[in-house]
């Protein structure tokens, strides 16, 4: 008899294209069927089947706080009480807006939207009007969701998937799309000397975290504010997975640089569909109704995310996020370590409560880099974990999360999974 989770996803097949509604959820690189997840809370989710699963994904990020945290869990359903939509402004939306401000100062000014793609879309849209330049330079492998221009050399679904090119974006916009390799100044530096009165802006990941972790080599990030500053583009900091995550303040406050926009997402709404864009008031000011720069949402500053929000964000401002980096880097120096005693080559790469196992003996940098790890045993990894009640991302170009809800338990249960592991 199908498990069901199995019928399901049978059901889904015929309804939903490839059985999911986003690619990577259906598992298809690491060579089995997804599990139909029917709740989850703190560190742990259960499958319609009742598979119990310690889970590192954590929605791709955002649950910092763990799952269904109480007091996030009362701020929305309060909010959900008085109306779940209103189309309209709401005390919330500005008392979240003024807190981010305070977290990120570079952030003078903020616009909610209902996504991190949304918002990495409007962000780049207003960086175009404010410069009236249209080229973009984004980064190999580097994921900022699925808008248009985005999908040129996109990490994420797309690069697990090895989708060729971009399928359905006309020449003429991936035209404005420009690349260079991550952690390379001196390409940038190129494609600045070649393009460098059009370049509208500089978008990236401030830490990769779309073909796995890839931390920023030491002087990167202060080497692109200076030659955007220099050429007089705008740098934008996608900070949708790095925000309140690698510190309270995002990458900008951990490394100290400070981005002209910065784009977040649904950790802001406590893991509600929400994100934002912000930066300096004087672009900001392009904005419409301030100036000619149109973007819009009915959802935009919707009163139960914004609640959500505002919960996780002060909860998140009483955590210790030197402990939870410390026992997050302990544990996965641990997992590296009883993977290398089977004999496979592993290349860990961590920062804060994020961290990747690539399966290569190569430094992994870059996306080129990254592409040398051995996706075949990631995918057996991934099968038997889950077998073990650990839940995995289905990609091994995605990092793993851990949460201030994850306990010493958690951790040595998971190590004694990987031990199992038979590879």
């Amino acid at each position: 008899m199908p498990s069901k989770s199995a019928a399901y996803f049978e059901r889904a097949a015929k309804v939903l294209p490839g059985g999911v509604n986003s690619p990577v959820r259906a598992c298809k690189s690491v060579g089995c069927e997804p599990v139909f997840i029917e709740r989850a809370a703190g560190s742990r989710m259960w499958t319609v089947d009742g598979l119990e699963l310690i889970d590192y994904v954590m929605s791709w990020g955002p649950m910092l706080l763990g799952h269904a945290d109480g007091s996030v869990r009362e701020a929305a359903v309060a909010a959900l009480d008085k109306g779940a939509s209103f189309g309209a402004p709401c005390p919330d939306e500005v008392e979240l807006a003024e807190l981010i401000r305070s977290i990120m100062p570079s952030m003078e000014m903020v616009r909610m939207v209902s996504s991190g793609t949304e918002a990495t879309m409007s962000a780049v849209r207003l960086a175009r009007g404010y410069t009236k330049r249209d080229k973009v330079l984004k980064f190999e492998g580097c994921y900022h969701g699925h808008s248009d221009g985005f999908l040129v050399s996109a990490g994420s679904g797309v690069a697990t998937l090895c989708i060729p090119g971009t399928p359905g974006v006309p020449d003429a916009i991936a035209a404005q799309t420009l690349l260079a390799p991550y952690n390379d100044l001196a390409a940038v530096e190129a494609r600045f000397a070649a393009h460098g009165a059009d370049i509208a802006c500089v978008i990236i990941e401030p830490v990769a975290g779309n073909v796995g972790l890839i931390p920023p080599a030491r002087g990167f990030l202060e080497g692109l504010r200076e030659i955007c500053t220099k050429y007089g583009a705008l740098l934008i900091f996608d900070e949708v997975i790095t925000g309140f995550r690698v510190a309270l303040g995002g990458a900008q406050a951990r490394f100290g640089v400070t981005p002209d926009l910065t784009t977040l997402g649904k950790i802001i709404g406590g893991g509600f569909p929400v994100g934002c864009y912000g930066g300096r008031r004087e672009i900001m000011e392009h904005i419409a109704p301030c100036g000619p720069v149109y973007q819009a949402g009915t959802l935009s500053g919707n009163p139960v995310a914004m609640a959500a929000g505002l919960a996780t964000l002060k909860g998140l401002m009483q955590s210790d996020y030197a402990a939870l980096e410390a026992r997050t880097k302990v544990f996965a120096e641990d997992m590296a370590e009883l993977l290398r005693a089977k004999g496979q080559p592993v290349t860990l790469n961590h920062l804060a409560s994020m961290f990747t196992l690539f399966f290569t003996d190569t430094p992994v940098t870059d996306y080129e880099a990254a592409k040398t790890a051995n996706s075949a045993t990631y995918g057996e990894f991934y099968r038997q974990m889950r077998g073990f009640g650990v839940n995995l991302a289905p990609s091994g170009f995605e990092c793993a999360f851990t949460s201030f809800a994850h306990t010493d338990a958690d951790l040595r249960k998971t190590l004694d999974a990987v031990r199992q592991v038979r590879l």
